[in-house]
């Protein structure tokens, strides 16, 4: 093969993988303020940006209410998205892609912080209760479903009854758990085409810890 027979058949590919229809929405939570960009409560959109790079597309393109992008993973084109409604109305957004892409619940999939896990952990849920995260509840109740598909990346606990949840979860990382999230950031993205094509215990098995 020539190169110029080489390039057309890269170009064709890319004409094909673009035309692919949006099959899935997945959606890291967070807040939209600069003042919130390394806080715990912002570990969804920390997530979103390092799948981002790891796929080489920017999440940029404002739509539905969030930032957003298209990407192929696992042979699925998804739209990723950052919600710019702030956590608390998350749903607002992630409902709005779901209609617009005609996709049941089942197919929309949300990674966010949760503070009942050790920093750096990760939890992969096929569905499941908010279990307190406001993200998670307003996107419950825009979608009228809790049988949704979510990643939990563990932030910590209050490390005293005296501090505020609301104060602990805007507080930033540390040293030390910048690093065990971004493992865990690493560690999401990589569970990603399995959970897009169904495998929630593989990658449960392989990815949750």
């Amino acid at each position: 093969m020539d190169i110029f027979e080489l390039f057309k058949r890269i170009e064709k590919e890319r004409e094909t993988e673009a035309a692919r229809p949006v099959t899935a929405v997945v959606a890291g939570l967070g807040n939209p303020e600069s003042k919130y960009t390394f806080t715990r409560h912002n570990a969804g959109f920390l997530a979103m940006d390092y799948a981002s790079q790891k796929l080489s597309v920017k999440l940029t393109k404002a739509k539905f209410h969030a930032l957003t992008a298209e990407a192929v993973i696992g042979g699925e084109r998804v739209l990723l998205m950052k919600p710019q409604t702030y956590m608390n109305r998350s749903g607002d957004a992630v409902s709005e892609a779901a209609s617009f892409y005609k996709l049941p619940p089942e197919r929309v999939f949300i990674i966010c912080d949760d503070v009942n896990l050790p920093t750096g952990t990760v939890r992969i849920r096929e569905k499941g209760s908010s279990g307190g995260q406001n993200g998670l509840k307003s996107i419950a109740e825009a979608l009228g479903s809790e049988a949704f598909p979510r990643i939990k990346l563990g932030v910590g606990g209050k490390p005293s009854p005296e501090w505020d949840l609301a104060d602990w979860v805007l507080s930033t990382f540390d040293e030390h758990d910048r690093e065990l999230m971004f493992a865990a950031f690493g560690r999401a993205y990589e569970a990603l085409p399995l959970i897009l094509g169904g495998d929630f215990s593989g990658a449960q098995s392989r990815y949750n810890g």
